[in-house]
């Protein structure tokens, strides 16, 4: 048979197979979003104005705290952290899977080529010695004619999608966690500085009981309460500073670094960025469709779902085609002549016929796994409209608390003013000063961990609406 009759054959084959081929297994239907017309907790009644506004681009959140160093961590972990790196790479092990469950669709072609040389016994034989030369190609192909290798492309396209989805996932998460860790620093130093400023006050407090006490006017035990009020103090500095080393450390790991590589650069003492004064969170159902957990867990679904398809295809009968075409003669020089040519066609069917139920289960199997993605997507969409609407309510509530601490903060320092005043002039007692002292030391770190709160809390309402991630990342 001629190259150009076999490859005829093999192009008619597949037109009637593909003309009479059906897909089995269910048709994949996107889920209908189901979100309420607005957020329940939204809330102007903090220094952060949350409005139902359109949402703006969320790809680089961070901008919005104005601090440049935050920013280049953020930018530089983007590229170096392990986890987003380890999601690049499942997304690469996809793509790969994709054009390997599209080359199903398609004959596999491979060349040959042989030489031998053979010489007989004389006993058995003529004695003669022989040469065979041959060279030629083989093609085939399996009919997909109940849609197996269809659906299988169709898992492998949607499983492609949820990597990508994946990798865009890590990067919000990445991001929100730098700026986490970043403010928690800043908030940790703002409290230690808090801390230090109290120990100076209180050992200036110990120096005037001891002078009271050498002049006779106070007993020592004053002596003793002031000093056991600034150790107290002082003792809760190492804690902070512990803290703080832990928040520096957890930076380095994020981006890719050792433990130690930023102590330089994050040494210096900083306020907290200012927050902005409005964060446009969108409607309920515009933060579904940006969050990338949401469309990895429904592209995981429909992965799934196209599987039940391939399960079912197994139990129907398979067709192969086959076929070759070659030169083969006893000589090189013989290869070139007409005679020469060698061809072969086959075509072949198997089917399953008893096999106790183990395929009937595989679709069973396939099916509960379809169902179980299902319920993780539906719950993936109650998770993050929980996980917005209680960043709402941290963030204003937060916010609220903050304003009040102020205030309280204000008139602790007066209080404690004016308790040492007046213990000088000898109207009250130590152990009013040593409250006021306490209250104010008190209040200023609470106030000082509310505002970091608050920063916190503005970080996950960004990270709940799904922002960190770029657009432009679909085509990389």
């Amino acid at each position: 048979m001629k190259i150009s009759t076999l490859a005829r054959v093999l192009v008619a084959c597949a037109g009637l197979g593909l003309a009479g081929c059906a897909t089995v297994g269910p048709n994949y239907v996107t889920p209908e979003l189901k979100a309420p017309t607005a957020w329940r907790h939204m809330d102007g009644n903090g220094a952060t104005q949350t409005t139902a506004a359109e949402n703006d681009d969320l790809g680089s959140w961070w901008l919005t705290l104005k601090d440049p160093l935050l920013s280049e961590l953020i930018e530089k972990a983007v590229t170096a952290s392990p986890d987003v790196q380890s999601a690049q790479a499942k997304l690469r092990e996809s793509r790969a899977r994709a054009t390997v469950a599209a080359s199903g669709r398609l004959p596999g072609i491979t060349a040959s080529g042989s030489a031998s040389r053979n010489r007989s016994s004389a006993k058995s034989g003529s004695g003669a010695t022989t040469s065979l030369f041959s060279a030629g190609f083989d093609a085939s192909w399996e009919l997909d004619l109940f849609g197996g290798v269809r659906r299988g492309v169709e898992a492998a396209e949607a499983d492609l999608e949820s990597s990508l989805a994946t990798v865009q996932g890590a990067q919000i998460t990445l991001a929100a966690e730098v700026a986490q860790n970043y403010l928690e620093l800043r908030t940790l130093q703002k409290r230690v500085a808090i801390a230090r400023d109290n120990l100076a006050s209180q050992s200036e407090t110990l120096q005037l009981t001891e002078w009271r006490a050498q002049a006779g006017l106070v007993a020592t035990q004053d002596v003793e309460q002031a000093r056991s009020n600034r150790e107290q103090t002082r003792a809760s500095v190492p804690t902070l500073e512990t803290s703080l080393t832990e928040a520096e450390h957890r930076l380095d790991v994020l981006l890719g670094e050792t433990p130690g590589t930023l102590h330089q650069r994050l040494s210096a003492v900083k306020e907290l960025p200012s927050l902005p004064e409005q964060v446009a969170v969108g409607i309920p159902a515009e933060t579904l469709r940006q969050r990338p957990d949401l469309r990895a867990a429904e592209r995981k679904l429909a992965a799934e779902t196209a599987r039940v398809g391939v399960a079912q295809a197994a139990r129907y009968p398979s067709f192969t085609l086959s076929g070759s075409i070659g030169l083969e003669a006893l000589t090189v020089g013989g290869l070139a002549g007409a005679s020469a040519a060698r061809s072969s066609l086959l075509g072949g069917v198997t089917a399953p016929i008893f096999d106790a139920g183990k395929l009937a289960s595989q679709v069973e199997i396939q099916d509960a796994v379809r169902q179980k993605a299902e319920i993780a997507y539906r719950q993936s969409l109650l998770t993050a409209l929980q996980e917005v609407e209680n960043a709402l309510v941290s963030l204003s509530k937060s916010q609220q608390r903050g304003e009040a601490l102020q205030s309280a903060a204000a008139s602790a320092r007066n209080a404690a003013v004016l308790a040492r005043q007046r213990y000088s002039a000898g109207l009250i007692d130590f152990q009013s000063v040593v409250d006021t002292e306490r209250n104010v030391l008190s209040v200023e770190d609470g106030l000082a961990a509310t505002r970091g709160d608050t920063a916190l809390a503005l970080v996950t309402l960004y990270k709940a609406l799904g922002g960190g991630w770029r657009h432009e990342g679909e085509s990389h």
